[in-house]
């Protein structure tokens, strides 16, 4: 069809619409599939210990930068959600990208997100998604709006913050359960352990039998190693959100893992766990106050390595208040104490001492 058909056509088809459009007649605007988004988050962590090299220790993976202002997460995503299509592109820099995934090549080491997923059932909410994927462990994420304290709790820094592989979900038509099942390529990697063929599972399974209880299960079971030095490792966590009234919250949440000993060490397995209770107070719709206490065991050093007699045994404590500057901007402020059974925390680069205290702040940007 040539340009005057074309122009005719509509001629034709437009002298058939109304001449006017009566003001209630608004027309309805079309939201478009695919949507653009960012977050940016910079802070400061006052760490009263000085350490050596602005380091934190080595198991704080997200604000791990001390006494020197830095970027936590800089990202960019694209997303696209059709009734049958959907799909993540999300590309990220920061110190918190760098302590996550410095075990990845160099070319996937800014890799947020990248999945795709297809609906599988016209009568039902099944999914199947692959790719790169906010992981199904535990009630924190990378965003940190999301969460109610500035840094994460001990349990999320020892778990994964990301997974890669594939997930078969499933959400009920009143939108109180749903369950997953996951193959993924190991615990917190986009490519797999060197000489490691076989894949790692999961499941999840959330319950939401009103809007003020949320109750989770989720596993990791899988050998993080290569086929020749194969571990098994067995995790499992379990996690509740409860809203008591219009301004209190409650966490409650346990993680416990095990992990096979290594060849030469014996029958068994070496075990570690972790309980969580969090308390936040909603002041208003712009101020907040979080509370926390944490213990992280980690005797035989299976996720956090100290080399010290008792292993990793800390408690830990904080308090943290949020401020809504506006819908897309937070101000955060924290104050967290952690208290270790053996000297494991850096000094000032002379000695090692049993505490770490810190002043955190951060400012949040969405867009």
């Amino acid at each position: 069809m040539n340009l005057s058909k074309i122009v005719s056509t509509l001629l034709v088809l437009t002298s058939s619409l109304p001449l006017s459009v009566k003001a209630e007649e608004t027309p309805v605007a079309v939201s478009s599939p695919l949507s653009l988004s960012g977050y940016l988050e910079t802070y400061y962590v006052r760490d009263f210990n000085d350490p050596p090299n602005h380091k934190r220790p080595d198991f704080i993976y997200s604000h791990n930068r001390a006494n020197d202002l830095s970027i936590n997460l800089a990202m960019v995503k694209a997303s696209l959600n059709t009734q049958r299509v959907r799909g993540n592109l999300a590309l990220a820099s920061g110190s918190y990208m760098r302590a996550n995934y410095a075990a990845e090549p160099k070319d996937l080491q800014h890799i947020f997100e990248a999945n795709a997923g297809v609906k599988l059932s016209d009568k039902h909410d099944l999914w199947l998604d692959a790719g790169v994927m906010p992981s199904h462990l535990g009630f924190e994420s990378a965003i940190g709006t999301e969460n109610w304290t500035l840094t994460r709790s001990l349990m999320a820094e020892s778990s994964p913050y990301f997974e890669t592989g594939a997930k078969l979900s499933y959400t009920s038509a009143d939108g109180k359960w749903m369950a997953s099942g996951l193959v993924l390529s190991g615990w917190q990697r986009i490519r797999a352990p060197q000489g490691n063929t076989t894949p790692s599972i999961g499941h999840q399974l959330t319950y939401k039998p009103n809007d003020r209880v949320t109750l989770n299960s989720s596993s990791f079971i899988g050998n993080d190693k290569s086929d020749r030095a194969r571990q098994m490792r067995y995790f499992h966590d379990f996690y509740g959100i409860f809203k008591l009234d219009e301004q209190w919250s409650l966490i409650t949440a346990f993680d416990i893992g095990a992990e096979e000993k290594p060849p030469g060490e014996g029958d068994g397995y070496n075990v570690w766990l972790a309980p969580a209770v969090l308390a936040k107070y909603q002041y208003s719709s712009q101020f907040s106050v979080t509370g926390r206490v944490e213990y992280y065991q980690d005797k035989q050093g299976v996720i956090i390595n100290t080399g010290t007699p008792n292993g990793f045994k800390t408690m830990g404590y904080s308090v943290n208040a949020d401020y809504k500057v506006c819908p897309r901007v937070t101000v955060r402020a924290e104050l967290r104490q952690l208290q270790s059974r053996d000297d494991i925390f850096n000094e000032s680069g002379r000695r090692q001492t049993d505490q770490s205290l810190i002043a955190a702040t951060a400012i949040a940007i969405q867009f």
